[in-house]
């Protein structure tokens, strides 16, 4: 791994800040790293405030879309509320439909089948809707790029509000509506909305006339905050509102589905991490290994007796993913090497058996072995379909476009995609990706970084620190945990190999200036052990973090890597 030391703020601004907030150095230079630079802005950061979210209205068509709602709605229209059948889609549908159906009785909702139907609006959603005499279709979380669907709604005197996220291509669907903060006409204050925050600008919008107030859309956040969580969308702005407030609905009074997927749970607190790796996983099984529409029931059942059953189902679903994804990562693993591709610089893999609901995990496993941009495909019907991942800093959407006149269909974002093309062109697009990815791709990018927030002697970690560094939260991209950087260390001589397969390090750190020890765990780390054996002085990088063990609970370092002096 590269360690890059983050720019240091001036330290007239960390000077200026830690003296405003009466905060130690090292907090104020961390929140400076993050564009806080007064006390105004520190306070916004702390203490996030629903009153700090946008005016809906900003966002344009906003008033088209909630015109057309309370017009579907006064003459006794037929809704369909469609959506992706991942996280953020299957969020959205229930938050979406179940706000509407709090005003009004005739809305129902519909998600793709992802075998069937593939990503996005379909054809056969249409004539779902047509054949059920739905006149009004709201898209959550798919639709920008949808230009022949929307157009084949029209033909059926059906229309489309569209709420999306994903970047728009060269035409916008003639949709009644299109919301999406990343138009570039578009001039809402944040961009970074996922689909269901999206979805959630639509209810603040329509509650305006209802007499509502955000206090009356608290209990949908628990939505919104998995939606961000499970999307990996920046941690900033009107985000980081709703996710802070999402999380309080989560921990305190989360709806009745997401009590039941937690309940098996030992967890008293559960942060954006839990949601990240606990949550969303679930919620994504059922889309993954059967039907996203599973998803939805579970999230907008009312029963927790039912709710339970439901979550049972869906626990099956994602041990049964767990399965298949590590045996398609074996077999994609042992591919790379059968055809001798483990120096090229991008991964592209495929087979006809691989389960379509899993590759994306699985390009993302890849990528921990081989360090750079992945492609899995695997067979959809009569053509080829991928999901690609990413390495920091590189854009697989733009090297995929790069390439577009082998691909039939493709979306996504800067870390992830997804795509179709046609069997015999699979070989040519292989050959294409890699010489983009070769062309485009800076040697920085090849090794996986270590972005370093600050050095830190590990005499100034303190629990009045730790209580601080606590507030940063909800993390996630850029508002990621610090990580800091400590040299000179010396383990106490009882560093060992620690996990079944002895993968992880244990160490009891010796800080060179002060004689005191400090526990430290690294995950994945075992293989370092060499590194610090007989007293040798090593430099770490670590995050900090509390070990709850036996009712006791200490600070610990969370190490991410070991270095030689």
């Amino acid at each position: 791994m590269r360690w890059i030391l983050k720019e240091q703020p001036s330290a007239e601004k960390v000077n200026a800040l830690s003296k405003s907030l009466g905060v130690d150095i090292l907090i104020s230079k961390l929140l400076v790293q993050r564009g806080i630079e007064t006390y105004e802005e520190a306070k916004q950061f702390f203490r996030p405030k629903l009153d700090d979210l946008h005016n809906p209205y900003l966002m344009k068509n906003m008033d088209v879309a909630v015109a057309r709602i309370e017009k579907a709605i006064a003459n006794n229209e037929n809704i369909l509320v469609y959506g992706d059948y991942d996280v953020d889609g299957t969020t959205a549908v229930s938050l979406m439909s179940s706000y509407l159906l709090s005003l009004y009785p005739n809305v129902s909702t519909y998600i793709p089948d992802r075998y069937e139907e593939g990503y996005g609006i379909s054809f056969k959603g249409i004539d779902f809707a047509d054949d059920n005499d739905f006149s009004l279709i709201i898209a959550l979380d798919c639709g920008i790029k949808a230009i022949d669907k929307v157009e084949y709604a029209s033909e059926k005197n059906i229309d489309f509000i569209i709420c999306d996220h994903h970047r728009p291509g060269n035409e916008i669907p003639k949709a009644i509506a299109v919301l999406d903060p990343k138009q570039e006409d578009c001039k809402y204050p944040y961009d970074e909305l996922c689909g269901c925050g999206v979805g959630f600008k639509l209810i603040q919008a329509l509650a305006v006339n209802q007499n509502q107030t955000i206090d009356d859309l608290i209990p949908y956040l628990d939505l919104v905050a998995t939606a961000i969580a499970a999307d990996i969308v920046p941690m900033t702005g009107e985000n980081r509102v709703l996710a802070y407030h999402g999380l309080q609905v989560i921990n305190k009074s989360p709806r009745v589905g997401i009590k039941a997927l937690i309940h098996q749970l030992d967890r008293k607190k559960l942060t954006i991490t839990d949601v990240v790796f606990v949550i969303a996983p679930r919620i994504n099984a059922a889309g993954r290994m059967k039907h996203g529409q599973h998803a939805v029931d579970i999230l907008t059942e009312p029963n927790f007796e039912s709710a339970l059953k439901l979550a049972s189902g869906i626990e099956t679903f994602n041990s049964d993913r767990k399965e298949l994804d590590k045996k398609i990562t074996d077999e994609a693993l042992q591919q790379i090497k059968e055809t001798n591709e483990e120096q090229n610089l991008a991964t592209v893999v495929y087979s006809e058996t691989w389960h379509k609901g899993v590759i994306g995990i699985v390009a993302s496993r890849l990528i921990e072995t081989y360090y750079r941009p992945t492609l899995v495909f695997t067979k959809s019907g009569n053509k080829y379909a991928a999901s690609a991942r990413s390495v920091k800093g590189f854009d697989v959407y733009n090297a995929i476009g790069q390439c577009s006149e082998f691909v039939e269909q493709f979306g996504g974002h800067k870390y992830a995609a997804g795509l179709t093309l046609l069997p015999e062109n699979y070989e040519r697009f292989k050959l294409k990706f890699e010489e983009i990815v070769k062309k485009t791709m800076p040697d920085e990018l090849k090794t996986p970084q270590l972005s370093i927030s600050s050095e830190m002697e590990l005499s100034e970690i303190s629990p009045k620190i730790f209580r601080v560094l606590k507030q940063f939260a909800p993390f996630g991209p850029l508002n990621m945990h610090p990580l800091f950087m400590s040299s000179g260390l010396r383990d106490n001589g009882y560093g060992k190999q620690v996990g079944a397969d002895k993968s992880h390090l244990k160490l009891n750190i010796i800080d060179g200036a002060n004689q005191k020890t400090y526990n430290a765990i690294g995950f994945g780390l075992g293989d370092k052990l060499q590194l610090i054996g007989n007293g040798k002085s090593f430099n770490a990088a670590f995050t900090l973090d509390e070990n709850h063990w036996n009712g006791t609970t200490s600070l610990q370092l969370i190490l991410k890597d070991i270095q030689e002096e």
